[in-house]
């Protein structure tokens, strides 16, 4: 989609970063349901013990700017996203079916801090140039979502159920793969 400002990098998550992390959910939840899409992360997902074990092993990322014109400048984080290595058991079954079986990358949990425009696409492409095979998925009314995927390559595979819901459970499951 583009190049990040020279301003901008992505990092891993510190228990330093907890708060600002949680701040940017609680704003991408009211978002989703602005936007109609109330259910996907109601008012309590991701859940404390997720985001804090995100962090813990190392798979939550974030895009983040410097304020100013120098090094010095406070830290801002603009989206952030947890990275998923290994196979996600949740994607074992899928009405549909995935492009290939081979080893892939999973993005979940992507949130805005709504600073700055289109920075999904950063995180996005920033994923697909490190790694070859990504999975995702959205919920069925998270359309803002749906396009970001679609917009950056993936193609719509099926339908998945996550494992850790009662209800609303049905998720679009998308992939890219670079051969």
């Amino acid at each position: 989609m583009g190049s990040i400002a020279s301003s901008r990098r992505f990092r891993h998550a510190t228990m330093r970063d907890y708060e600002r992390i949680q701040r940017i959910y609680a704003h991408a939840r009211a978002v989703m349901a602005a936007n109609g899409n109330p259910t996907q992360w109601g008012d309590s997902f991701p859940r404390e013990s997720t985001v804090r074990a995100d962090i813990a092993e190392c798979r939550t990322m974030l895009l983040v700017e410097r304020e100013g014109d120098n090094e010095t400048g406070a830290e801002r984080i603009l989206a952030q996203f947890a990275l998923c290595t290994g196979e996600d058991p949740t994607y074992h079954d899928i009405d549909g079916s995935w492009l290939d079986d081979d080893p892939y990358v999973t993005i979940h949990r992507i949130a805005s801090s709504g600073q700055v425009g289109h920075v999904a696409y950063d995180c996005i492409d920033w994923v697909t140039e490190r790694y070859g095979n990504v999975r995702a998925d959205t919920h069925p009314n998270n359309k803002a979502m749906q396009h970001v995927f679609e917009r950056s390559g993936f193609v719509r595979c099926g339908l998945i159920a996550l494992r850790d819901r009662d209800t609303d459970k049905t998720r679009i499951a998308y992939q890219r793969h670079e051969w």
